[in-house]
């Protein structure tokens, strides 16, 4: 039931101007601020009525808590860090990433922060600082390497996190992954089917896990179809696309050239896409090309490429329960979630909702 307010009025008095608090709410809902304070901690001693009125007034005055003062009496920050190297993709991985978050943060305590930072500088920097100042309560990264030091860190300093990708150095941690050896699987069958006999595969660099998983599915498909695989070693999704359609054309003027390309990622689908008609040949005719997409984008630029979609909104939405379910104090192998589309050859280009796994 709700608290009683009477003989409490001087305690809400009218709020002198500014940004709205909890004595803008006392004096609007003619509760106590001590009432309107619990009301919004969800406290079992208030009634749902009281409840619902100070939050609907809340969110209409715009009313934020402060962080300092969370801070000081609960030790949390009530912020979730997204840490991203300033070169992501630009096909739509990060902004579709952050939606995906913020559908699960809205409505909770917890506000996403994004760290970046440089491929160039040490990774290992965000963590350090976000650890060392106690800036966040939890943290989700990205770019996994099946060593990953960052994994390492974290857990050895008890900071509940999450991984866009897995690991394989024995620490059990909260994850969300796409099947990549399924999507390399895939894909391959989708080029055999295509009739194609030489293929080649433009994946992530090495040191990432995903690329292990990619490449096995890859190389497992080209087996079971006979196909050849034609090593083009000098690029990887991670390089410029100027880089990647010159070394699409070379490999495409030069002996024993591919007649099916498999992209790990959406730009550089669009960069092989220029390469191979740079060195005169047509796409979907004299070369197939299927591509890992993230927006529905490839079928629009040329109709010819084969995609396979990856949901990174549900994996943002998935990353996100998993931080704050770590947070909580939920047991890591009960934080493990694989997506991957239902049906990957009978896609016409639109985002998919993706099946989520625990694993």
């Amino acid at each position: 039931m709700a608290l009683k307010t009477k003989g409490k009025q001087s305690e809400a008095a009218e709020p002198a101007s500014g940004p709205p608090t909890l004595k803008s709410i006392a004096f609007m809902t003619g509760y106590s601020i001590t009432t309107v304070s619990r009301a919004l901690k969800d406290a079992p001693d208030i009634g749902e009525e009281a409840k619902k009125r100070v939050r609907l007034v809340a969110k209409q005055i715009g009313y934020r808590p402060n962080r300092a003062g969370v801070r000081l009496r609960t030790g949390k920050t009530n912020v979730i860090s997204l840490v991203l190297n300033t070169q992501e993709e630009v096909m739509g991985l990060t902004s579709q990433m952050v939606l995906g978050i913020s559908d699960v943060l809205r409505g909770t305590p917890y506000h996403l922060v994004v760290t970046p930072y440089s491929l160039e500088n040490d990774s290992m920097e965000p963590m350090r600082y976000i650890v060392e100042t106690g800036s966040a309560d939890g943290v989700i990264l990205s770019r996994i390497e099946m060593q990953d030091r960052r994994v390492r860190y974290l857990s050895e300093h008890g900071m509940p996190f999450a991984t866009h990708g897995r690991t394989d150095m024995g620490i059990d941690h909260p994850w969300h992954d796409f099947d990549n050896e399924r999507f390399g699987h895939d894909a391959a069958n989708m080029l055999a089917e295509r009739g194609v006999k030489r293929a080649t595969l433009i994946g992530p660099p090495d040191n990432l896990t995903y690329a292990r998983h990619m490449k096995t599915g890859f190389a497992t498909g080209l087996r079971e179809h006979g196909m050849q695989q034609v090593a083009l070693d000098t690029v990887t999704v991670d390089d410029t696309l100027d880089t990647i359609q010159a070394g699409v054309y070379e490999i495409m003027r030069g002996p024993g050239r591919p007649d099916g390309i498999v992209c790990g990622s959406g730009g550089a689908a669009i960069a092989a896409s220029a390469g191979v008609e740079q060195a005169g040949l047509s796409l979907g005719r004299d070369v197939q090309l299927v591509s890992k997409q993230h927006t529905n984008i490839l079928k629009r630029f040329r109709k010819d490429i084969d995609v396979i979609n990856e949901d990174v909104r549900q994996g943002g939405r998935d990353l996100a329960t998993c931080v704050i379910r770590s947070i909580e104090g939920v047991p890591a192998d009960e934080l493990h979630f694989l997506s991957y589309p239902d049906d990957p050859a009978e896609m016409p280009g639109v985002p998919l909702a993706l099946p989520k796994v625990a694993v």
